[in-house]
């Protein structure tokens, strides 16, 4: 089984991010073939800087590295190293209907929240679906937002077999239903586009900022707090083991455990756990050659396995 996962560098991951779809792929290595890519062309869509993209793809490159990527069970790669993807965008693109595309609810939400109306955003299921075929993935891990891609990935798939022929497989998603919606500082859903995110490597005085300035309602100390749907507790049960997560349930019910109590906990799980994948990171940033040498075999045999898929295509469509 082969199982792709892509990850946009349109920023610092957090730990929303490392949670979610990090630790999921983590989970996997072990379960058969993983591809990675970071998804440089589609950080385009809100990345205008260069220098800022190229930075932003290398530190997504070093968080999956120190946080658990092992380069011998998942192969990464950046995207823009294998054109043969923007080459089966366009095919696809040529069997596109607009109307599959104009109901894409991912693309409708990125505008409300105010991004251009561009091209690129538009077509940005297409620009997936290559990703996804030209690998011939088995699976794909995508949170519930992302659902709808993989459908129109599907779909896709679909039209072109039907089109020229049996060249395609039809992948299948992964949500991870363990995976619960990991809160921001302000309790809403941990997310760059409402500025309530936590980064994995961020300095560790503005972490610890971050911590103590969680939301909370206005309980005292000694008042029984409810833990479930608490941002604190719900936090701290993600980096806690089960027993130390029941015993901070505990002390909330019991009374007289405030919120400072609790914030010092989950900054101290925090660190157990990261401390050492910063070291880890420090050390990978200072030897810029291999990680670029990771990234190029990566590419390497990124195109290898995208070779005989593009044959076929370009054999089918008449090329």
């Amino acid at each position: 089984m082969r199982t792709l996962t892509g990850i946009q560098p349109s920023g610092k991951l957090h730990w929303g991010n490392y949670f979610g779809a990090m630790k999921s792929m983590f989970d996997l290595q072990d379960k058969g073939e993983n591809f990675m890519f970071i998804a440089n062309f589609h950080a385009m869509t809100t990345v205008r800087d260069g220098a800022a993209l190229r930075e932003q793809t290398r530190d997504v490159a070093l968080d999956y590295l120190a946080c658990g990527l092992d380069t011998s069970k998942t192969l990464m790669y950046r995207q823009s190293d294998v054109p043969e993807v923007q080459e089966l965008a366009w095919y696809l693109s040529c069997l596109t209907p607009m109307g599959l595309l104009e109901r894409c609810h991912s693309y409708k939400d990125k505008l409300a929240h105010g991004l251009d109306a561009t091209h690129g955003l538009f077509a940005y299921p297409v620009l997936m679906a290559a990703d996804i075929l030209i690998m011939n993935a088995d699976m794909v891990p995508v949170g519930k937002d992302q659902k709808q891609h993989l459908e129109v990935t599907r779909d896709l798939a679909q039209k072109f077999n039907n089109a020229y022929g049996e060249i395609f497989k039809l992948p299948d998603a992964y949500i991870p239903e363990t995976v619960a919606t990991i809160p921001g500082l302000d309790g809403q859903k941990m997310s760059k586009s409402y500025r309530n995110t936590i980064e994995l490597f961020e300095d560790l005085k503005s972490i610890k900022k971050k911590v103590m300035s969680i939301v909370t309602d206005s309980k005292g100390l000694d008042e029984p707090k409810v833990p479930e749907g608490n941002s604190i507790y719900e936090l701290y049960k993600l980096f806690a083991t089960p027993g130390e997560a029941a015993e901070m349930a505990d002390s909330f019910r019991r009374g007289g455990y405030g919120y400072g109590h609790a914030k010092k906990a989950l900054l101290e799980a925090y660190r157990r756990l990261f401390d050492p994948f910063r070291e880890k990171r420090e050390a990978l940033a200072k030897d810029p050659a291999t990680l670029e040498d990771i990234l190029r075999d990566g590419a390497r045999r990124a195109r290898e396995a995208a070779a005989p898929v593009m044959e076929k295509v370009r054999i089918a469509v008449g090329l």
